[in-house]
């Protein structure tokens, strides 16, 4: 049982005789239980179930396989270009993590960053991450902006604002182009501490994003601590924006509040035109998604960072459609 100072408890229970034999059994299957308990939000319980020993079995290998990755080159990162809603300009990519595992092939991030984030991995991972794509950024002739999303768990983690210091000295990309992407979750766990990284992080000169906004505890509250450099509204409510009234409502709440706080707004998750339609006449900044452009290697977007071409598609005129 794990207990926090008045505020819950997470219990595994185990059953002896019914599913142990001896004592130890006894302990490892409790511990098992409790381990899913903790995984399904906290401040619960959960009885030790046969499945869980498999789940928790392949949760284990995939931990190993992953501190494995770190050292095979088995991780690479991609890049999903973000653009301009009015000029249809690009204006920078969000640095995406992938994983592609000898055996298994890709692994989604939704399956192996919790197990960072619970192992500590994630913070050797991240630091790659934003070491890469700073070193990638930095080359580019075009001075093209690079987004990283950044857990609670670096959020929080002592030397982080250091760990920044020294990827911007070492790949020499200018703090400005680089934007770091965090969700509610980071803020909420401990928001004095996280305020204080967060204003440690702009006096670098790095932009600090807001991500999956509208999907956390406090949105409002967090918007009133927080100076955000830009807001990201959550695919869940861009998906079918067009024809759904309440993501519609949702959607143009996001963007007033933004309009009236002076900040940007990009729409993450557009696949259809319709999607974009909607986007463009509500005044959105800025948007991502398969329809604009897929997560892809640097190397296919190389006319844009050499300069060679402002556009996505290269033409002269927008590669968005107007909107009568």
């Amino acid at each position: 049982m794990t207990t926090g100072p008045g505020i819950g408890a997470s219990i595994g229970i185990a059953l002896f005789p019914d599913t142990a034999a001896d004592a130890e059994q006894l302990m490892l299957q409790a511990d098992t239980a409790l381990y899913r308990a903790k995984q399904e939000g906290r401040n619960t319980r959960r009885f030790y179930q046969a499945q869980m020993g498999a789940e928790l079995r392949d949760r284990l290998a995939l931990e190993r396989d992953l501190r494995l990755a770190l050292e095979g080159n088995q991780l690479r990162v991609v890049y999903q270009p973000q653009v301009d809603i009015r000029s249809g300009r690009l204006t920078g990519f969000e640095a995406l993590l992938r994983w592609t595992h000898p055996e298994r092939g890709e692994i989604s991030p939704a399956d192996f960053i919790p197990i960072a984030e619970e192992s500590g991995l994630i913070l050797q991972i991240g630091e790659w991450v934003l070491g890469a794509a700073a070193r990638e950024a930095a080359r580019w002739t075009a001075p093209l902006e690079v987004a990283v999303n950044v857990s609670a768990v670096q959020i929080h983690a002592a030397d982080f604002v250091g760990t920044l210091r020294d990827i911007l000295a070492r790949s020499g990309l200018d703090p400005s182009r680089l934007e770091i992407e965090i969700t509610e979750t980071a803020l909420v766990r401990d928001a004095g501490r996280a305020a204080e990284t967060l204003e440690a992080i702009r006096a670098l000169g790095i932009r600090v994003a807001m991500d999956d906004f509208g999907t956390g505890y406090s949105s409002l509250a967090n918007l009133r601590t927080f100076r955000f450099s830009r807001l990201k509204v959550d695919r869940s409510f861009i998906r079918d924006v067009d024809h759904n009234r309440q993501s519609a409502a949702i959607v143009r709440a996001v963007l007033g509040l933004g309009a009236g706080l002076d900040i940007p707004v990009v729409a993450e998750g557009v696949e259809r035109q319709e999607e974009l339609d909607f986007l463009r006449r509500e005044s959105c900044a800025s948007v991502q998604g398969f329809l604009i452009g897929r997560p892809q290697g640097i190397e296919h977007f190389a006319e844009q960072t050499s300069g060679r071409r402002a556009h996505l598609d290269g033409g002269a005129r927008p590669p968005l459609r107007v909107v009568g």
